[in-house]
């Protein structure tokens, strides 16, 4: 089973975000109203505290949309409190989808900021904070365990979480349960502070609520429990929650065998890109182990794990390329011309097409045309990239078609033959193959 991960990463911290609405004037009031009205001017201070209304319903009704809005406005502007606000919205998902590298940019902005204004963001929670709200507990909490805008100091941090947690801030709670289950060792408090936020529908508290529970660490061992919080994180898209309940449905642990669910969930994660989800998805299909056997989508699912680096999903790529199985030869050939989960090898790409191109590959005789025609992993031989080309262009692949219109327009590798080369571009062009559409308006002609 996997393992509990930490949430926190970079500079973590504070608000909410989202799209632009029609507003009706009369729902808001008092400062909501000033800065509303400088917010519409322009002003990027007046923005991010607009948001901040938004997000905590201050003068406003409260909305994260409106408030990912306006701090989307005051960030494109250089304001630095903005950019950590929005930076806080998409790591946390308030008010957009959960999107890590979307946070990790809006963060790498502050360091582009004027010194003073990254000095002065702590203070900026401060009164509010010791007045009460929990947003403000909380985005200070990050503060002080980052040392942004304040003198880093892990036990105001740890008070500030305590705080916010304490009024039910379940973001709070959350990070609660990784300080004591990580720093501090202390299981149990990890799990009461997991279990406060996981009953707030937290998906990676239920998530670890669910680690705990299986492995017996900080409550009494229980799988049904931890199937329990699985299913629930499943249910709201959590890629390692889904992943463990497949196996556990696989299995049969703390809940009736059912192959059906378990290649359900499994499909749910590798979709999400969980490379061990993809990995085992592919060896179902290749063994015919609870799905019908199916040797390409195999070769597919096995491809997307190793274009991340997973040397299993890799050999076992290989093996069906020794094989003789052409889609795994041709994706392979595509690994190694990309560089995707392994060294980059023109060689070893030139290689693999070849294997895959002898057996009528379309796309991999197309791409072995390429290397023949830039001298890539093979000495340059523009007869021998026609030759390929030529082989996927009468299998109708619009770019070896295209390719082929350009040798023969530039006489490369074949004698020059213009009336040949629009030939090869029409055919292409009717597929709707941008580059030789313009190729064909490059030279006055129609398709």
């Amino acid at each position: 089973m996997k393992k509990s991960f930490l949430l926190l990463i970079f500079v973590t911290l504070l608000f909410s975000c989202g799209n632009s609405q029609q507003v009706n004037k009369s729902q808001i009031s008092g400062k909501a109203q000033v800065y509303y009205n400088k917010a519409k001017q322009g002003d990027a201070d007046a923005q991010c505290h607009l948001g901040w209304c938004y997000q905590n319903g201050i003068g406003v009704t409260k909305d994260l949309k409106q408030a990912v809005y306006w701090y989307q406005k005051a960030a494109e502007q250089g304001n630095a409190y903005a950019q950590l606000n929005l930076g806080v919205c998409y790591e946390c998902g308030y008010g957009v989808p959960k999107d890590i590298n979307k946070a990790c940019d809006w963060y790498f902005k502050i360091t582009h900021n004027d010194e003073n204004d990254q000095l002065n963001l702590g203070e900026w929670y401060k009164k509010e904070a010791e007045e009460g709200l929990s947003q403000a507990q909380f985005n200070l909490a990050l503060c002080y365990s980052r040392g942004i805008g304040v003198t880093q100091d892990e036990e105001r941090s740890l008070y500030w979480f305590q705080k916010a947690a304490k009024q039910g801030h379940a973001d709070a709670q959350f990070y609660l349960g990784e300080h004591y289950g990580t720093y501090d060792e202390d299981d149990e408090q990890a799990v009461y502070w997991y279990q406060k936020a996981a009953q707030q529908g937290h998906a990676d508290a239920q998530y670890n609520l669910a680690i705990s529970y299986y492995n017996g660490e900080g409550v009494a061992k229980d799988v049904k429990q931890a199937v329990y919080w699985y299913q629930k994180a499943a249910q709201q898209g959590h890629a390692d929650a889904q992943y463990n309940l497949a196996i556990c449905y696989h299995n049969g642990e703390g809940v009736a065998k059912d192959v059906k669910q378990a290649v359900y969930w499994i499909k749910k994660a590798a979709e999400q890109g969980d490379v061990d989800a993809q990995y085992n998805l592919a060896e179902c299909y290749y063994n015919g182990d609870c799905v019908a056997k199916d040797t390409k989508q195999a070769v597919s699912w096995f491809r997307k794990a190793a274009e991340v680096g997973n040397e299993d999903a890799q050999n076992a790529l290989k093996r069906l390329g020794y094989c003789g199985d052409v889609d795994a030869q041709f994706y392979l050939g595509v690994c190694y011309d990309n560089g995707d989960g392994v060294d980059k090898d023109s060689e070893q790409a030139v290689y693999w097409y070849q294997k895959a191109a002898e057996q009528g590959h379309a796309e991999a005789q197309s791409n072995l045309g390429v290397c023949y025609e830039n001298g890539e992993g093979v000495d340059l031989n523009p007869k021998r990239a026609v030759y390929w080309y030529q082989k996927a262009a009468e299998q109708d692949f619009a770019k070896a078609q295209h390719r082929l219109g350009s040798c023969y327009e530039r006489g490369e590798g074949v004698t020059k033959n213009l009336t040949i080369a629009v030939s090869w571009y029409q055919k292409a062009a009717r597929k709707d193959y941008a580059p030789a559409q313009n190729a064909l308006k490059r030279l006055g002609y129609s398709w």
